[in-house]
């Protein structure tokens, strides 16, 4: 593990990643439009751009074969797209086991998923029935995951699951994905004090989605080691952006730091499957074996 060259991708990611959210907060541009969706996209590839600068032009080494971006199919590229739509299911189950929570025909939780793009009068012009409107813009984002949100999502997981995954290989499962897991979450900070996934909870969301990284990491690492493809976390990245705000649409008395996939319930979901990863999926032996063969 060479802790000088990780150091300087963390240092120089957060330093650019940070110091480009701050700038759009002393712009004064308000968060939640149109505007402030592009800023978050482009802030996605932030970590493939430190990623290049690290290896390629001060450690003069490639990139591409190192970090497994490789287009090999396998089975574990539709795991990555697929297991995204089982964990929103799992988690709008757990969401109504909790206190205050019940469903909604009329899906009230679609406005708060569309968050300001679309204003809430227009919803009363939709052609659809609410339900419809689910299970379309389930369709929808089974279709966007693995494509455009998936070439975002690649942005950010040249960084995590190929430069941090290989270079802390070393350290073992478990500590390398929890220290990916801390980086990435503390890497989305200013844009959930700005009010990004947890809105009218920028504090507190600056925990929850920290500890949310976490919990989603060693998800990601496995299924990257499996598939031996830094392409697999892209798919499983895009399509959990893709499908996961779905999980709050069918409920009622949502609140963000309990339902959904980034609050409660998505917590206890995830930790059913890192139990699954620990007692079934041998991380330990898997990451030692194969890395980016």
């Amino acid at each position: 593990m060479d802790r000088k060259k990780i150091l300087i991708f963390i240092s120089l990611t957060l330093l650019i990643s940070w110091t480009a959210a701050g700038l759009y907060y002393l712009s004064g541009l308000e968060w939640g439009t149109p505007f402030s969706l592009a800023f978050a996209i482009m802030y996605m590839f932030f970590p493939l751009l430190c990623t290049i600068i690290v290896q390629k032009f001060i450690y003069k080494q490639p990139v591409m074969k190192t970090y497994g971006v490789n287009t090999n199919i396998n089975k574990w590229l539709l795991v990555a797209w697929g297991l995204p739509v089982l964990i929103t299911f799992a988690t709008i189950g757990v969401s109504f086991l909790l206190p205050g929570v019940s469903y909604s025909s009329e899906m009230t939780g679609l406005t708060d998923y569309l968050g300001d793009l679309i204003p809430e009068d227009m919803m009363d012009e939709v052609p659809f029935s609410p339900v419809v409107m689910f299970w379309l813009m389930l369709l929808q984002g089974l279709i966007a995951g693995p494509t455009i949100n998936a070439i975002a999502a690649f942005g950010e997981e040249l960084g995590w699951r190929g430069f941090l995954l290989k270079e802390t290989a070393s350290a073992g499962f478990w500590k390398s994905a929890i220290f990916i897991g801390f980086i990435w979450g503390i890497w989305h900070a200013p844009l959930i004090l700005m009010g990004h996934n947890y809105p009218g909870f920028e504090v507190a969301g600056v925990f929850m989605m920290t500890l949310w990284c976490i919990l989603l990491s060693p998800m990601f690492s496995y299924i990257t080691i499996k598939a031996n493809s830094v392409i697999a976390a892209a798919i499983l990245h895009g399509s959990l952006n893709a499908v996961g705000g779905l999980a709050i649409m069918p409920l009622e008395g949502s609140t963000p730091l309990l339902t959904g996939v980034m609050g409660l319930a998505g917590f206890l979901v995830l930790a059913v499957i890192n139990l699954a990863i620990f007692f079934l999926g041998k991380p330990e032996e898997l990451i030692q074996k194969k890395v980016f063969l």
